[in-house]
């Protein structure tokens, strides 16, 4: 070989690993479209703080990719849940903000044919929900005090396996009032219109919705008035999702009317149901066996989400409070621990959903 020879190919090799090494640090997510998967249907709590955090989300993810917001609602968010694990592309583009979906998953993972527990979980929020009567209902309810009073409550609710429905469920039989249950409404604008209509007279959101919508349309107008929010102590932890609203945990109202706390069966099956929720209200998920690269991508940017003022600025706008996403390298190990619920008490919780009470 001549000297020019071994020039040309040194020359080559050294071209040859500068290009792979410009290909290595090209950032997973370059030149990719994102589709963010909303398990609800458009305007309720779910879709406006997803909404938020996917938009202010997709300028921290390195490689500047494009955005798409797809609502997928329907069976309390299960729809949604299982589309992403079972359809969704697995290469990083399709991200789950799914909420309400842990205790489903609990309480029954036989009928997951993709194990929710095996999907790669990128952040958590935790949060409550408030709980809303309308004020006309016999013999009006003027204080959350008044409920025990109500006379043909219809409480209303999105599909009778859901957290949300059975701890209102739960919360109103602790209580020893007597109400019927309608479930089956396919997100909460539609359960809200319900309401509004006088068809139900009782309904729980999460605070995005409750402080942007139901404030407005219903509570300031007078058409209800919250009766409590759901915690399991007393006094409650301040949560700044809460902040600024004079409304008690059912804990403290429970305690108010009947002079101690609640306890027994229903209470720890509301306990469970609440630890679960509270922690892993919103989950933001890939499909199993999403790439490394993606996951490690998306948990950058959350990091860094929650240094965003924009973010912030806008939250506080939009729902009066800034959502907390928590990341972790363990997260997906730390979702599946919670998600696992004792056979007695997972069996309680069951036959006491499947025994509705009917309008």
């Amino acid at each position: 070989m001549t000297l020019s020879r071994v020039t040309f190919v040194a020359i080559g090799v050294v071209i040859g690993l500068s290009v792979s090494a410009a290909g290595a640090q090209q950032p997973y997510y370059k030149g990719k479209r994102v589709s963010v998967l909303i398990n609800f249907a458009a305007g309720g709590p779910a879709d406006i703080e997803s909404r938020i955090f996917a938009k202010h989300l997709i300028k921290h993810i390195d490689g500047a990719p494009s955005l798409v917001i797809q609502n997928m609602d329907g069976a309390g968010g299960l729809i949604g849940a299982q589309y992403l694990g079972e359809v969704a592309a697995k290469d990083g583009t399709a991200i789950g903000a799914l909420t309400g979906t842990a205790w489903i998953y609990a309480s029954d993972p036989g009928r997951w044919r993709v194990d929710f527990r095996k999907y790669e979980f990128i952040a958590r929020s935790p949060s409550t929900t408030i709980h809303f009567v309308r004020t006309d209902v016999p013999p009006g309810i003027k204080t959350p005090e008044d409920l025990i009073k109500a006379q043909g409550l219809i409480g209303g609710g999105l599909s009778a396996d859901t957290s949300k429905d059975l701890r209102m469920r739960l919360g109103l039989d602790m209580l020893g009032i007597p109400y019927q249950y309608v479930t089956g409404y396919r997100s909460s604008p539609p359960a809200r219109l319900a309401l509004q209509r006088g068809e139900i007279h009782m309904f729980a959101e999460s605070p995005p919705s409750y402080r942007s919508v139901v404030v407005p349309q219903l509570i300031a107008t007078g058409i209800a008035i919250p009766v409590w929010y759901d915690e399991i102590v007393d006094p409650p932890v301040p949560s700044g999702q809460l902040e600024g609203l004079t409304i008690p945990s059912f804990p403290q109202l429970y305690k108010k009317l009947k002079g101690t706390m609640p306890s027994g069966p229903h209470w720890e099956a509301y306990r469970t149901l609440y630890e679960m929720n509270n922690a892993l209200l919103r989950l933001v998920a890939l499909p199993p066996g999403a790439p490394r690269e993606a996951i490690e991508a998306l948990r950058r940017a959350v990091e860094r989400l929650a240094h965003d003022k924009e973010f912030a600025a806008e939250s506080r706008k939009i729902v009066e409070y800034v959502p907390e996403y928590e990341t972790a390298p363990d997260l997906t190990e730390q979702v599946g621990k919670v998600m696992v619920v004792a056979p007695q008490m997972r069996d309680y919780i069951n036959a006491y959903t499947r025994n509705v009470p009917k309008k």
